[in-house]
C-alpha cells in the first residue's frame, strides 16, 4: 500500500525557500513494490533570480529513500529522487534495457558527466527536468512495479498521462511511446554529500540545455 507524509525541509532563506514547490511520500517498504506521489503546491521564484536563471542549491538530507521533491530552475520544474537500492538494481536489469528506446543515454539528453547507467553523477540521486519530450506534459512518477493501471510488467518510473509516455527511474524512455527522446538530466553538481546545486556544472564542464536533442 502507498503511503504519503509530506517531506520537511530544513528551514532555507526566501530566495532559496522560494523554488520550493513540490513535497512527496515515501515509498512504502512492502515486497517489491514502493510507491510515492506527487503533491503539487506551486511558489513562486523571486523576479531578480528568475531573470538571471542562476543555480540553486538544494539540501537532500532530509530526503530519504524512496522520496522525491521538484524545485523550478530557470522556470522549469525539476524532479529529484532519492532511489531505493532496489530501484538501482533494477536499472541494470537487462529485460529493462531491452524495453527501452535510449538505453545508453546516447542521445544528447543529458551531460557527459550524467552519460551512464543511472544518468546522475550519485546513482542514488536521479536529477531530470519533469517535461515529457513529446509534448511538454508533466509526467508522474508511478513507481509500484506491476501497476496495471499502466502494464503488469510495469517496473517502476515515470508515466505520462497526457499521451501514455512511459520512462523508467532514470528517465529514459519506453519503445513504442510518443516521446522520443529521454528526460532532460540538466547541469548540476554537489557541493558536499547532500547538498546539491541544479544549473551549474562541475568545475570542468561546459554541458549546456542548448545542446540537448529536444526539451
Amino acid at each position: 500500500m502507498s503511503t504519503q507524509a509530506q517531506l520537511r525541509l530544513p528551514a532555507q532563506s526566501p530566495s532559496r525557500r522560494d523554488f520550493l514547490f513540490l513535497a512527496t511520500g515515501a515509498f512504502g517498504a512492502v515486497g517489491a513494490g514502493a510507491a510515492v506521489w506527487p503533491l503539487l503546491a506551486s511558489m513562486k521564484p523571486s523576479a531578480e533570480v528568475k531573470a538571471a536563471g542562476g543555480p540553486i542549491t538544494v539540501d537532500l538530507s532530509h530526503l530519504q529513500p524512496g522520496q522525491q521533491i521538484s524545485v523550478f530552475w530557470q522556470g522549469k520544474p525539476v524532479f529529484i529522487l532519492h532511489r531505493t537500492g532496489q530501484a538501482l538494481a533494477e536499472l541494470r536489469d537487462p529485460k529493462l534495457l531491452a524495453r527501452l528506446g535510449d538505453p545508453d543515454s546516447a542521445m544528447v539528453q543529458q551531460p557527459d558527466y550524467a552519460r551512464n547507467w543511472c544518468r546522475s553523477t550519485k546513482p542514488e540521486f536521479m536529477v531530470l527536468i519533469a517535461i515529457c519530450t513529446h509534448l511538454g506534459c508533466i509526467p508522474a512518477i508511478r513507481p509500484d512495479p506491476g501497476d496495471s493501471s499502466i502494464d503488469a510488467s510495469w517496473p517502476g518510473g515515470y508515466f505520462c498521462p497526457c499521451h501514455g509516455s512511459k520512462y523508467d527511474l532514470a528517465g529514459r524512455v519506453f519503445r513504442g511511446v510518443p516521446a522520443p527522446y529521454n528526460l532532460p538530466v540538466p547541469p548540476h553538481h554537489y557541493t558536499g554529500d547532500t547538498m546539491l546545486v541544479v544549473g551549474e556544472n562541475p568545475a570542468g564542464e561546459n554541458f549546456s540545455l542548448s545542446s540537448i536533442e529536444q526539451l
